[in-house]
């Protein structure tokens, strides 16, 4: 099953290069440069598609915007996708219809705007440039991009213009993807731009929600965020250190486990 899988990921990642390559594929070229059948073919495209890596069209598929200009930020999108995806679906459980939110920028961030697009009549707020895209398309949803200077690389804005316009709004919720969580020493980064942002996004929300894949817990960014009691709830995976939950939890934050 493991080699399987393994053989899918290789055949799929060649595919993303290809396409990078020639901004577009052809499903009977695929099929004879990887030696497999067109129909296993159309279902690698189809996987894509829906991982945000191409848009399907007649007999094979093109670059989406976010693929042409964010590259790396998708390579990155593929590690711990399963965990990434649970940890996602449980964040945006705690989202309801109507409510106005806040999100920061982040491959876990990606996951959990798909999540949200279940929900109906939401406001949101983003210095993301994926999750803007990604929400832009549901019609009932009120999507603000911050707009500011460009992080190309991770696909965010930053600058004193974000935190100007950040000023502007109140929400329900903060959803913030961060790179260290500490009981101790508490919640960092490695972005230099993106601290001042999210803290203005906790400090104009009524709850911050963390999102963190479990090997981020226990790790300190570059950079400090904030206390870990300023923080409400942490949205992490099922194989967190219970250990480490439970001195989360004696700082009084909610663990959610997805």
């Amino acid at each position: 099953m493991l080699k399987q899988k393994l053989k899918i990921d290789t055949r799929r990642n060649k595919i993303i290069e290809i396409l990078n390559r020639d901004g577009q594929v052809k499903v009977s070229k695929l099929s004879e440069e990887l030696k497999t059948t067109p129909v296993t073919i159309r279902s690698d495209l189809d996987a894509l598609e829906q991982d945000g890596y191409l848009e399907r069209i007649q007999g094979g598929a093109v670059q989406t915007a976010v693929n042409y200009y964010n590259r790396e930020f998708l390579q990155r999108k593929r590690l711990n996708a399963n965990i990434k995806k649970r940890i996602a679906s449980a964040a945006a459980e705690l989202i309801h219809d109507g409510d106005t939110i806040l999100i920061n920028s982040g491959t876990t961030v990606y996951f959990t705007a798909v999540e949200l697009k279940q929900r109906k009549n939401l406001r949101i707020v983003t210095n993301s440039l994926t999750a803007a895209i990604e929400l832009g398309s549901v019609p009932s949803f009120h999507v603000i991009l911050l707009g500011g200077e460009i992080n190309s690389r991770d696909s965010f804005t930053y600058g004193n213009d974000v935190l100007e316009q950040l000023k502007r709004y109140r929400a329900n919720y903060a959803i913030l993807s961060i790179d260290g969580v500490c009981a101790e020493t508490g919640i960092s980064t490695l972005h230099a731009e993106e601290v001042m942002v999210e803290r203005m996004m906790m400090e104009r929300a009524n709850e911050t929600i963390i999102i963190a894949d479990s090997n981020k817990l226990e790790k300190e960014g570059f950079l400090y965020v904030c206390d870990t009691e300023e923080i409400d709830k942490l949205v992490t995976d099922q194989s967190a250190d219970p250990s480490i939950i439970k001195r989360l939890k004696q700082k009084n934050i909610k663990v959610i486990l997805g």
